[in-house]
């Protein structure tokens, strides 16, 4: 052991060096099959659209606005999550930008007018990034 400084007498402890196992037992942990991914997901899903629509606490403040909440579309497949995070930005800002047409009297059409706007925006945004490996989703209806 040696003193780090004369000042502060903090004592620098050496650093273990770790002895390798001889015989290590390697273990391969298994993956869990896609339909239990997807499982997870659904319920992750599902838990969120609780605490947006306020019926779970820990929801966004800023999702308060727009109650109640549906899913409308799943984009699933991304390489990790700052790819997500980029692409959810971009969505987002194209979205923003877009014009919007002039709302219509009913709320379902309105609903299905914003749902349309969205889609556009999404369709930019495919030819902004390379989404060749996502998974979209859509659960609308035109009905």
């Amino acid at each position: 052991m040696r003193l780090l400084t004369s000042t502060f007498r903090s004592v620098k402890h050496p650093i273990p060096i770790p002895i390798p196992d001889p015989k290590p037992n390697i273990v391969k942990p298994s993956l869990p099959s896609e339909s239990s991914a997807v499982a997870k997901s659904k319920s992750e899903l599902k838990a969120c659209l609780k605490q947006h629509n306020g019926e779970l606490s820990g929801g966004a403040k800023a999702s308060r606005a727009g109650r109640p909440w549906v899913c409308a579309c799943i984009v699933r497949g991304f390489n990790d999550q700052s790819e997500a995070c980029e692409f959810e930005f971009k969505w987002k800002m194209v979205s923003r930008k877009l014009p919007r047409k002039k709302k219509n009297k009913e709320a379902d059409d309105c609903s299905l007018t914003l749902l349309q706007h969205r889609q556009t925006a999404l369709n930019k945004v495919k030819g902004m990034l390379d989404c060749s490996h996502l998974e979209i989703e859509w659960q609308m209806s035109t009905s």
